[in-house]
């Protein structure tokens, strides 16, 4: 019994276990219950084929989504990554959602299968990002104080938490991405080929998401020449880079081939991409569309409007990327060479993305908080800056020290209003105000006039709101689970304040950690010194 209040204790103290805590109790209380937007609909409704007799794409979905595969079959036009994420959640939230007790509930909004799929999968993505960004940290020798903050700035202070809302395939990416960096920069310490295998399973695993990752597995090759070039290890480097080249070419070409059986299990041809047969279907149903579609938008265009359009712009949008910019103008002779050669990496991977999609007729990604195909990049090299700032705040100027504080601070703001709403609220809005709009304003905005009750009076209700009544409904609340559910107005009662008191309590659970986190990193600060001093 002791020795069990003692391990209870232990852990509770802990940070890492707090760290834990704090990421699975801050995905679980920003829920809405729904998936965050089509694209990831239809990539369940993919999983659910897998093992059911419904089909990838329903009929009645074209021409708006599908393109005909073999024998004239509709098929998704997305990698199976994120399908096969979902798909344990989805047997799981099928047989719940058949349960008797909601028989009389199935089929309304918010579906029960959702609700399972997304709380149980963002949920796990958090949690398990928050465990390989702090191993990370780790190995590039931060303290546990300052390795903690860096997670923190990632799961508060980034996109990151948007997508943690909204399941899209950003943050399932960025965890195998990490995870890659993390695994390959051990073999480079250790030389292990266990480790070097891992790492390079990870990031090979994100070709089955989406196959322009390719640029990610890039990236991780850039990271390790950089620390070779940066820290100049005990063997020499062509050894190191042949051993590299020899263990983790094969599993990317495993992976490769994979995502190539599915391409030709689809569509009949290893060697073509979606992209190919969607720009052909859609010629085919609109001729009047330029020869070079889906590649029409101006090169110049694409690359710039991510820096500066106030739709869309990565500074905007995730502000601590302009804390790294500041720690690498100002401080780059001071940073390790591991976190150089890892900054490094993730602004090449920035600029890499930026270009793959500059061409692009959607390069933002369309409906998305943000620019969803750079967004992950971006949040790499962000979140780093918050750890860096406390390695090095005797170091740089007092003038870089108060610009970070303050973007933090804005970070935090910004990413928090990211969740008040379901994000095509202000891509309605705009067909009303026009562009371009200051996005994150207008969020701000409505956040406050919805609070005062005041959208009508400050002619935030444009009509274009309500020309579709299933969106009217999930953009016109709060953008969480309980608010949904009093909304929609098809649950009963109890279960409405049901959902609300087990809401504010998990609210109250993540308030309770986060405050035993702050005291456990103040006590591992404080026997930090004394050991020092000692």
């Amino acid at each position: 019994m002791f020795a069990m209040l003692g391990r209870l204790r232990h852990w509770s103290s802990d940070p890492l276990v707090l760290l834990v805590l704090v990421a699975g109790l801050s995905a679980f209380v920003i829920q809405s219950g729904e998936l965050g937007t089509s694209d990831t609909a239809h990539r369940l409704q993919t999983a659910h084929s897998i093992w059911t007799s419904e089909p990838e794409v329903f009929p009645q979905e074209y021409p708006e989504f599908g393109i005909h595969g073999r024998g004239g079959k509709l098929h998704s036009w997305y990698g199976m990554g994120q399908s096969l994420l979902m798909l344990p959640a989805d047997m799981v939230g099928t047989y719940v959602e058949r349960l008797p007790i909601f028989e009389d509930y199935d089929g309304t909004d918010p579906a029960v299968r959702s609700i399972v799929v997304s709380y149980s999968t963002n949920i796990l993505i958090s949690v398990l990002t928050a465990l390989v960004c702090f191993r990370l940290l780790r190995q590039f020798n931060f303290t546990v104080r300052e390795a903690v903050a860096g997670v923190l700035a990632l799961l508060f202070c980034t996109t990151h938490l948007h997508y943690t809302q909204n399941l899209m395939e950003n943050n399932y990416i960025m965890l195998l991405t990490l995870t890659g960096f993390s695994y390959q920069y051990e073999w480079l310490r250790s030389e292990s080929r266990r480790a070097l295998i891992f790492g390079s399973a990870a990031l090979g695993l994100n070709l089955l998401t989406r196959l322009t990752t390719g640029l990610d597995l890039i990236a991780g090759g850039v990271f390790i020449l950089l620390l070779m070039w940066f820290d100049r290890p005990a063997k020499p480097w062509q050894q190191l880079l042949w051993t590299y080249i020899k263990v983790a070419a094969p599993v990317y070409a495993f992976f490769f081939l994979i995502d190539r059986f599915y391409q030709y299990f689809r569509f009949g041809s290893f060697f073509n991409t979606y992209v190919t047969i969607f720009a052909r279907e859609y010629h085919q149903l609109d001729p009047t569309l330029p020869p070079n579609f889906p590649w029409t938008t101006p090169f110049h265009v694409g690359i710039i409007s991510p820096l500066i359009m106030p739709e869309k712009s990565i500074f905007l949008f995730d502000p601590l990327i302009v804390l790294t910019v500041l720690i690498v103008i100002f401080g780059w002779k001071r940073l390790r060479p591991d976190t150089r050669a890892y900054v490094a990496a993730a602004l090449f991977l920035i600029f890499a993305y930026m270009a793959f999609y500059a061409r692009y007729f959607v390069w933002s990604g369309d409906m998305a908080w943000g620019d969803r195909y750079v967004s992950t990049a971006v949040e790499m090299a962000a979140f780093i800056s918050v750890p860096l700032l406390l390695r090095h705040q005797r170091e740089l100027r007092k003038a870089v020290r108060v610009a970070g504080v303050g973007l933090v601070a804005i970070s935090l703001v910004v990413q928090l209003a990211s969740l008040a709403f379901w994000l095509p609220i202000e891509i309605y809005q705009m067909e009303t105000f026009g562009h371009p709009t200051f996005v994150i304003a207008l969020r701000l905005k409505n956040v406050a006039a919805f609070a005062l009750g005041k959208m009508d009076a400050w002619g935030l209700d444009v009509h274009a709101m309500t020309e579709d009544a299933w969106d009217y409904v999930h953009i016109t609340t709060w953008n969480f689970l309980p608010f949904l559910l009093r909304r929609v107005g098809e649950a009963p009662a109890w279960v409405v304040r049901t959902a609300f008191v087990i809401w504010y309590a998990g609210i109250a659970a993540l308030a309770w950690v986060a405050w035993r986190l702050r005291t456990a990193l103040t006590r591992n600060s404080a026997s930090v010194v004394r050991d020092a001093v000692a």
